[in-house]
């Protein structure tokens, strides 16, 4: 099986037609530029795109890694029915956020350093239900995909990870609340 890292994502189409029939066949090409997707035992009708295991020797495998989407892809999802989960701090999130966004914070700041939030999943799962299909957006992306792997690891089915964060969102120009 051939691996594909998340960041490569930034290949895929710019802007994806805004036609409900063809905003689906847009997502099948992404699917098939992401090479084949293994999938959990759980139904997988609505899970656009999946994510990946890679295998890394024998018949062990490594632990989920949710996709990771360009910022125009994941408003194209938003658009689509997805919902937002942004996991910066409540201050980066109160200095402007995605339209609709909701916020879980993955890091707390702790004096002069940060800590991961000891109840990220908790409150994730107050907000959304496991099998919700969720874009989970931080600054700069590293945040969220540890925040997209640790929800898909405690079983969300739904999970995709937004590469750039919210300055790329900005970047392009895309709607926020700022």
């Amino acid at each position: 099986m051939s691996s594909i890292s998340p960041f490569s994502a930034a290949l895929l189409p710019l802007n994806l037609p805004q036609d409900a029939n063809t905003r689906c066949a847009s997502l099948k090409v992404i699917k098939n530029q992401l090479g084949p997707i293994v999938r959990r035992s759980f139904s997988t009708s609505r899970r656009v795109p999946g994510f990946r295991m890679v295998a890394e020797s024998g018949n062990a495998q490594s632990p989920a890694v949710p996709t990771s989407v360009p910022v125009r892809v994941a408003n194209e999802l938003l658009q689509a029915g997805h919902r937002y989960l942004d996991v910066r701090t409540t201050e980066e999130f109160s200095a402007g956020h995605v339209v609709g966004a909701v916020n879980v914070p993955f890091m707390l700041r702790r004096g002069t350093g940060m800590a991961r939030n000891p109840k990220f999943l908790e409150e994730v799962s107050t907000h959304f239900s496991k099998d919700d299909e969720i874009i989970v957006g931080c600054q700069l992306g590293k945040r969220s995909l540890m925040a997209a792997s640790e929800l898909v690891s405690a079983g969300f089915t739904g999970i995709t990870d937004m590469a750039g964060g919210y300055a790329a969102w900005v970047q392009n120009g895309l709607p926020s609340t700022a």
